[in-house]
């Protein structure tokens, strides 16, 4: 793959979506449906109660749908194509990665940027029906607005770095499946996927501060929603731009061992 042509490795995943529209149909019905579900589930859980654990009604429905649209920027069917590092080990074809002329660490980085910058369209477009139908309330101010999206950047970023450790595992592993499940699971519940962390026991929120995956979603639904206010959004920020920092020079370090542990006959 030559150089000037590397960007359309970020095309890979993507392309097999928009090439396969029953895939995609059943995306925007997944979404919808999930949305549907979390907004009724949120708004009957108030249904008695005014504010709890620091969020009204309105603050927890507009996280939960956020989080749902969310989840969209990197929930893409890599396993279709055959690309995922998981199938490359068990087929023992990770091999190829290492003798294109594009370094496998650039590959994923710019596949990882195409998958990422699609669920973005599908996320944007469900914010927008989603905030004209007054699902989700907007931003409070253009402040608000503002270090949401730069807090929303960081956790992207924050977040590639976990999922490319994740991945990365697998050149020290036989039989992953499981155990990449359990881990993407505890990424899912450890970020605020599931559920906003502020209704979890204190241990639990004393536990996930020193992890990086409240970084990825927690942090930017929280300044968004009110929850974190503006005037911790400077620390916050910093704490997302130091776990990029941690990361990347983490997963810097297990290329260079996974490297070793690639032989010609595969993986």
């Amino acid at each position: 793959m030559a150089a000037p042509h590397a960007w359309r490795a970020a095309r890979v995943t993507p392309l097999g979506e928009l090439n396969a529209p029953p895939r995609m149909t059943a995306v925007a019905l997944r979404l919808a449906v999930q949305v549907v579900l979390v907004w009724s589930l949120w708004r009957g859980l108030y249904a008695q109660t005014g504010t709890t654990a620091g969020l009204s009604r309105d603050q927890a429905v507009t996280y939960a749908v956020l989080a749902v649209l969310a989840s969209r920027l990197r929930e893409l069917d890599q396993y279709a194509g055959r690309d995922t590092v998981l199938q490359h080990m068990h087929f023992g074809t990770i091999v190829y990665w290492y003798l294109r002329p594009l370094p496998p660490q650039r590959y994923y980085a710019l596949r990882a940027a195409g998958e990422q910058l699609y669920g973005l369209a599908w996320a944007l477009t469900g914010y927008v029906i989603c905030l004209a139908a007054g699902v989700v309330e907007p931003p409070r101010s253009a402040a608000v607005a503002g270090v949401f999206v730069l807090s929303m950047l960081l956790g992207q970023w924050v977040l590639y770095y976990v999922m490319l450790v994740l991945d990365q595992l697998c050149f020290w592993t036989v039989r992953n499946t499981a155990a990449m499940l359990i881990l993407l699971f505890a990424q899912n519940l450890l970020s605020g996927v599931y559920a906003p962390l502020w209704f979890f026991p204190d241990w639990f929120l004393t536990m996930s501060a020193f992890l990086p995956f409240q970084a990825t979603l927690s942090v930017p639904l929280s300044l968004y929603v009110g929850r974190i206010p503006l005037s911790d959004a400077v620390f916050q920020l910093s704490v997302q731009a130091a776990w990029v920092v941690v990361l990347a020079l983490f997963t810097r370090l297990l290329w260079r061992r996974a490297a070793r542990r690639v032989i010609s006959q595969g993986g």
